[in-house]
């Protein structure tokens, strides 16, 4: 099945894996496919993509992620909620159970890389139970030529086995899924969980502890680049758009999700792309919508017709959470290889479904500092348990659960690039407009689109802008190709003191939010958030 190009001479015994069946080095796609199909791990759907079921998993596991506390990285860490303690011990007694479920069964190794730019790239291993998630690993890092894989090194390593369970009691976790992250070892092992993207974000993580020690931007983020070689982030959570408006048919993808901005521009962490496809369109986003249509694309939890194999996007009866993953040669406009230089515009994107942030706005340096630390987005009703009207989430820098030294060292790193290169930053809301969710409507993506290529082309330079009350960022008035009272949001409301009430809600819950940074940060960027002020000051303003 294999060659001895393809098998690393760094082997498992490095990580104390002895005595299993068969290891698996290093397989390409077709030979993937060939055993996730023999191994009953998935289905092959009309016209090639392999379509797999996580079980109760279909997302992140996040109360179920921990940091060991160990010398090397202790002072480090910020700890809290995000980076939960584990101590060392606790993760020995886990480790020494799971290296004894390994014994007897096959696995599946793939080395590759995280890092375009060959500078900061760093050699990287997945270790996978079974042969569908070894074919994520595959799709979503950048490969390794089969010539170098002999002397492959691995600098951080994630060993994924969703069918070993935690025994809480014992082992000190939540419940009987975990992502124990350990950076001393640089290991990570995840278990009770068949969720693909643990792993690509537990690489992520180690990459947020490790780049900025060498003055690059770990980020969050989806990037492109323009014809004229102007580069673009996109920063957002879940759901914002991010994917979706980085995919331009006029302009070159670098990358959906994971970027660094170093001393000498920005690169791609990944070689592939992990994209929600609920509902996915094929006239808003034909690019990703292709890519389940291919040979070698993974569709998690999407519905499928068993006899015609026919897909059904809509359908989010196992979850909302429907994802494609896919690698970047999928996409016909990639840049190859994915980095650019420093990018003319950041926009930072959020989901408001209250319904009261501008459609677009641009941003101070402090600002933006003050909206990347906040990381503000909204959950839906409907979409999780218990969730019967809006509810804000704030995930500081864009992917607090994956960022290990405290926000307000990725925010200085921010600001000292958006000085030194002269960048533009924008807020671009893709929620609703004219009322919060249930009332209003959410955000014509036509209409978002064509405000980010304005800002990204300087169309909105020298347009009028007025300055919003309580977010203090400043709104344009006109845009191309968009409706002037589209641009504000109080207007297209029906009650608009219903309207001043849900902004003023709002903004206190950013201030609430932005107070556990205060002692870090400093007094410019804690006076650039949202102003509760009274409502004949907020009548003065808008008049």
């Amino acid at each position: 099945m294999t060659t001895n190009k393809a098998i690393s001479s760094y082997g498992l015994d490095n990580y104390g894996i002895r005595n299993i069946n068969q290891a698996f080095w290093n397989l390409n796609t077709p030979m993937l496919y060939e055993q996730i199909i023999k191994r009953g791990e998935g289905n092959i759907a009309h016209l090639g993509p392999v379509v797999v079921r996580t079980g109760q998993h279909t997302g992140r596991a996040a109360k179920d992620k921990f940091m060991v506390e160990e010398p090397t990285s202790q002072k480090d860490v910020w700890w809290g909620k995000v980076n939960i303690p584990f101590s060392q011990e606790n993760y020995d007694r886990l480790y020494n159970r799971l290296l004894a479920y390994l014994q007897g069964k096959d696995l599946f190794i793939q080395d590759c890389y995280a890092g375009a730019d060959k500078k900061y790239q760093m050699p990287v291993r997945i270790i996978n139970e079974t042969a569908w998630h070894n074919l994520f690993a595959r799709n979503m890092f950048i490969q390794a030529d089969r010539e170098t894989l002999k002397d492959h090194v691995p600098e951080f390593t994630v060993l994924h086995v969703p069918n070993f369970m935690a025994m809480p009691e014992m082992d000190g976790t939540n419940s009987e899924a975990f992502i124990i992250p350990h950076l001393g070892k640089k290991l990570v092992i995840i278990g009770g969980t068949s969720y693909a993207g643990e792993t690509k974000k537990s690489i992520f993580t180690a990459l947020n502890y490790l780049l900025p020690k060498k003055n690059v931007l770990s980020m969050h983020c989806s990037a492109n680049v323009g014809g004229n070689g102007e580069a673009a982030l996109f920063f957002g959570l879940s759901g914002t758009g991010k994917t979706t408006l980085s995919a331009d048919q006029s302009r070159s993808l670098i990358g959906d999700d994971e970027h660094g901005w170093s001393p000498e521009g920005i690169f791609n962490f990944e070689g592939g792309c992990y994209a929600k496809v609920i509902k996915l369109s094929p006239e808003a986003e034909p690019e990703i919508y292709e890519t389940t249509r291919k040979f070698g694309t993974i569709l998690e939890n999407v519905a499928m017709d068993v006899w015609t194999r026919r897909l059904d996007l809509d359908d989010d009866l196992l979850t909302e959470n429907t994802r494609a993953a896919y690698p970047l040669s999928h996409i016909p406009n990639t840049l190859k290889p994915s980095k650019a230089g420093h990018p003319k515009n950041v926009i930072m994107l959020t989901c408001d479904a209250f319904g009261v942030m501008p459609p677009i706005s641009r941003l101070s340096a402090e600002q933006a500092m003050y909206h990347f630390m906040s990381g503000y987005t909204a959950k839906l009703a409907g979409t999780e348990k218990g969730v019967t009207e809006p509810e804000a989430t704030f995930s500081a820098c864009f992917g607090a659960p994956f960022m290990v030294w405290h926000p307000y060292k990725y925010a200085k790193l921010l600001s000292e690039k958006i000085g030194k290169h002269d960048v533009k930053c924008w807020l671009v809301n893709t929620g609703w407009t004219g009322g919060p969710y249930g009332v209003g409507s959410r955000m014509k993506i036509a209409y978002t689109r064509a405000m980010v290529n304005a800002a990204l082309d300087g169309k909105l330079d020298k347009v009028e802008y007025k300055k919003d009350p309580i977010f203090g960022c400043e709104v344009p008035q006109s845009c191309p190709d968009v409706p002037s009272e589209y641009l504000n949001q109080r207007g297209t409301w029906p009650d608009q003191k219903a309207y001043d009430e849900k902004a003023k809600q709002l903004a206190k819950m950013f201030i609430d939010n932005f107070k556990q940074f205060e002692s870090e940060a400093p007094e410019e960027v804690k006076k650039a958030g949202p102003s509760v002020s009274g409502k004949t000051q907020m009548e003065k303003a808008l008049a």
